[in-house]
């Protein structure tokens, strides 16, 4: 809700009790498609494939109302129905998505249902055209059944129309008595029963599923009384499932009588067969007008409720149109005004006839809205939120398996609406994002399931820790700065962490822990986090305040890895023209390989990787244990499209006198390595003085965009360790690597340390 308040309810309603919710939707659930279509199912698939029809819809509709009854039951549910529940789950940005279709869908479903109880009078239609050769239009009845039935709900609320519901319902339970308790001419009885028996060339069972599936479609219209009820934990539950599974008991009743009661022909020929079997025919007519009356009827109640609280939250596109539906009358805060351009908008559908096309993309809008209800709930399981704590519970799997059903079916139905419905939802998700910043939005939805996801996982990762070299060495890297705004060292950190790695990245923040540093800290993070954003980096960002860099270090290199392993190397960074820096990184990779980390050191120049079209590896004999890191990580890096152009070139140095049996091995490893260096990028080269090979390296390297060089574990606790970062003063960016493990390039594994 804007400005993080949420809308008041315009009342306390009419304090209904579960019944309205069960007449709501079973009145809506037995629809004007059991008396008018359901013959033509079993005529063209079989009592085998409607059964299978009705089971396969119960898919989408059983969970669904599992999940509605959950989610009502964990907070107070206002007007707005499945809108309210869906707003306050999901936020009003997309809750006003689905509650916008979902309005559209139940206003225009109005003008549906009038029209098929303008069928209902068929025979008299007929009568009249005999006798005075008199054509009567439909319209003639269903445009002023349209005008009754609004005056009805706006000059006497939703008791009246709860009352008329009473009626209604009771004559439509009579008229699917007389048929189930009547019996079949004798003439248009089949000769011997099956359940595979259809009429010659049927239509395919996709196309009955998506003329039948509409009809289950009604089992949350009672929802939309919500802010009307006295007690919504115990009706909304009560009533929808109750409703949900009546209606599938009377339809496999329907498609059984009619299975064993008329021949395959004959309930294809003739729509009103119903007719033909009930022991008063003219029971069917009066029930099919039941039953499009009070479907109409329980659309026309629970329209106005939705529109009324996307009013009240601010959704719709024009301030005027808000005020103007939220308005409520009388103590119950009848929505007489939403009432209104509801009913405009059915008698508007009812006048124009023939709107098939907005039907198919409407009953879209209806799965949209079920595979929304589904999804909350399955994604609220997962999310382990403390504060929804329904009173009635679900099962996860139903509520994935409805998600998925109404996915599956919208394609299957018809993949062209199906594509139209989701494109007007995005549009109109895209203006309320516009209007409406700073609230919750799908990024937001799967937060908490994503929490939950990572956590089991590094628990996992965690418990199967012994197994990790199985599975595979990778870089688990955590680099600290004092220096955020160098990019070189972020950059290097995502470029090893981006597919085949993990990366950390830690500004350092030196103080002592108080307010102000947490302050600093904090706007440090997010600066962060736009870098990692305008980068596309795959890298954690994290901050630290410590009253010493060494005493950082030790605290970074404690941290639990994000990956859920513990973390195997430490990301340090100098610039080369600030040599009061060295002592620290050196420093830094001591306490690193001491403690069993990698160390890597990058040596920063104004350079910035150049084109980053090269990188040279140089080895000497005192490194040559971290070849296998070294080359490791050159290959991930350039596994990188910011180095998708990049070339690996090898150098191996040693003395003169023992380079064969050194290049020998070297051959060795990568043959067997499957390492992306050929033969001609190895070079072997033979020096006699640390001024020759710094000669040797100017010559070959100067030009390189990233040259790695090894640093041996030793040399970082001897004296001269300072010094070995000043070595190749001629080239640009520097990598130097000290590996403590080691790594077999075959398999990716690590050993011990």
């Amino acid at each position: 809700m804007m400005n993080g308040q949420s809308p008041k309810p315009a009342s306390t309603g009419h304090g209904f009790g579960t019944a309205p919710v069960f007449l709501a939707s079973i009145s809506t659930i037995l629809g004007a498609i059991l008396f008018l279509r359901f013959g033509y199912a079993v005529s063209q698939v079989g009592l085998l494939g409607t059964l299978g029809i009705i089971a396969i819809a119960h898919l989408v509709t059983i969970p669904t109302v599992l999940a509605v009854s959950e989610i009502a039951t964990n907070r107070r549910v206002a007007g707005g129905g499945a809108y309210y529940i869906i707003s306050r789950s999901f936020g009003t940005r997309i809750g006003g998505v689905i509650g916008i279709a979902l309005y559209l869908s139940q206003a225009i479903s109005v003008a549906f249902y009038l029209v098929a109880f303008a069928e209902a009078f068929g025979p008299v239609y007929g009568w009249i055209e005999a006798a005075w050769s008199f054509a009567v239009d439909p319209r003639f009845v269903s445009v002023p059944a349209a005008a009754a039935l609004l005056a009805v709900v706006l000059t006497k609320g939703a008791d009246v129309g709860v009352r008329i519901l009473w009626i209604v319902c009771l004559i439509l339970g009579g008229s699917i008595a007389m048929v189930l308790l009547g019996s079949a001419p004798e003439a248009i009885r089949p000769e011997t029963f099956q359940l595979t028996a259809t009429r010659d060339n049927p239509h395919s069972f996709a196309v009955v599923f998506a003329i039948i599936f509409p009809a289950f479609t009604g089992m949350i219209a009672g929802l939309g009384l919500s802010g009307d009820l006295k007690n919504p934990h115990r009706s909304i539950p009560l009533g929808t499932i109750t409703a949900t599974l009546a209606g599938m008991a009377i339809y496999v009743l329907v498609a059984i009588k009619l299975a064993v009661s008329v021949n395959p022909e004959e309930l294809h020929a003739d729509q009103f067969v119903l007719a033909r079997i009930a022991l008063w025919g003219p029971a069917v007519y009066i029930g099919l007008a039941a039953a499009a009356l009070s479907s109409a009827l329980g659309s026309i109640l629970v329209a106005p409720r939705t529109l009324q609280a996307l009013g009240q939250d601010r959704v719709l596109p024009f301030p005027v149109l808000n005020r103007f539906v939220a308005k409520g009358v009388g103590a119950a805060g009848e929505p007489r005004w939403a009432a209104a351009l509801s009913g405009a908008i059915a008698v508007f559908f009812v006048v124009i006839g023939d709107v098939d096309f907005i039907a198919q993309v409407l009953t879209m809008f209806f799965l949209v809205t079920y595979g929304a209800l589904c999804t909350v709930s399955f994604l609220e399981y997962f999310a382990g939120n403390p504060s929804y704590r329904p009173t009635f519970h679900t099962r996860w799997y139903l509520s994935l398996v409805g998600a998925l059903m109404c996915a599956v079916l919208m394609v299957r139905m018809n993949a062209l609406y199906a594509l139209i419905a989701f494109s007007l939802m995005w549009a109109i998700y895209v203006g309320l994002s516009r209007s409406r910043r700073g609230e919750r939005d799908f990024a937001a939805i799967f937060q908490g399931t994503i929490f939950q996801l990572t956590r089991r996982l590094r628990i996992t990762l965690q418990k199967n820790l012994v197994e990790r070299s199985a599975g595979g060495w990778r870089p688990s890297v955590v680099a600290i700065t004092r220096h955020g705004e160098r990019l070189g060292h972020f950059d290097l950190l995502r470029w090893i962490s981006h597919r085949h790695g993990f990366g950390h990245f830690i500004q350092y923040v030196e103080g002592e822990y108080t307010e102000a540093t947490v302050q600093q800290a904090r706007t440090e993070v997010r600066t962060l986090i736009g870098q990692t954003e305008a980068s596309g980096a795959g890298v954690y960002v994290d901050s630290l305040v410590s009253p010493s860099f060494r005493l950082a270090l030790a605290q970074s290199l404690q941290m639990p890895g994000i990956s859920g392993l513990p973390n195997n190397c430490l990301l340090l960074e100098f610039d080369e023209l600030r040599k009061e820096e060295i002592a620290e990184s050196m420093e830094g990779a001591r306490i690193a390989v001491d403690t069993g980390f990698n160390a890597l050191i990058l040596r920063s120049t104004s350079h910035r990787f150049g084109y980053r079209s090269s990188i040279h590896l140089w080895l000497t004999e005192d490194n040559f244990d971290n070849a296998p890191l070294m080359m490791l990580l050159a290959y991930i890096i350039v596994g990188h499209p910011d180095w998708k152009r990049a070339e690996i070139r090898l150098f191996e140095c040693c003395d003169l006198g023992s380079s064969e049996h050194r290049n020998h091995d070297l051959s060795r490893l990568l043959s067997q390595e499957r390492l992306p260096i050929s033969a001609q990028n190895r070079t072997t080269v033979g020096y006699r003085s640390d001024e020759e090979l710094e000669n040797e390296v100017a010559r070959r390297s100067s030009r390189a965009d990233l040259v790695i060089a090894g640093i041996p574990a030793a040399t970082l606790r001897g004296a001269e360790a300072e010094r070995s970062l000043t070595r190749y003063r001629s080239t640009n960016d520097v990598l130097f690597v000290s590996g403590v493990e080691r790594i077999s390039l075959r398999d990716g594994g690590a050993g011990g340390r």
